[in-house]
């Protein structure tokens, strides 16, 4: 089911919130409130946050230039978060061949990056619990 610009909000603000619990339970620090960017391990990463039926997160293109990696935070059916590291390089490469569908304000500002990628490419960080988001 597309988004519309009341359900995409909500999204957004899911996803913040949740980056925001996901970094503290992994120990990362956040770098600011206006997006899921954190430092990690010596990196600047960004967290990207998808509930169980979610098939891939969407990185916004002039991100890739200053962050060091993604960390998707895969929820599954417990509740429980995986918490899974791409290197830049290779978002970058996924995401040039998945540009996002909308033709709204992300048409050409979004690529997205497959579920299925971090689950095969596994550089798993944690599995993680958090409280219970609502969305």
């Amino acid at each position: 089911m597309p988004q519309d610009r009341e359900s995409g909000l909500r999204a957004s603000r899911w996803g913040k919130d949740c980056a925001r619990r996901i970094a503290a339970a992994i120990g990362a620090e956040m770098l600011g409130t206006k997006s899921n960017e954190c430092a990690w391990g010596g990196e600047r990463t960004i967290i990207k946050c998808a509930h169980p039926n979610t098939n891939s997160v969407g990185v916004l293109y002039h991100m890739t230039n200053r962050i060091d990696g993604v960390l998707g935070a895969f929820q599954g059916k417990d509740g429980s978060y995986r918490v899974v590291r791409l290197p830049m390089e290779r978002c970058r490469a996924i995401m040039d061949s998945k540009p996002t569908r909308s033709r709204g304000p992300s048409a050409g500002r979004v690529g997205l990056i497959p579920r299925k990628v971090f689950e095969d490419e596994d550089r798993l960080i944690a599995v993680v619990q958090i409280e219970e988001l609502s969305d």
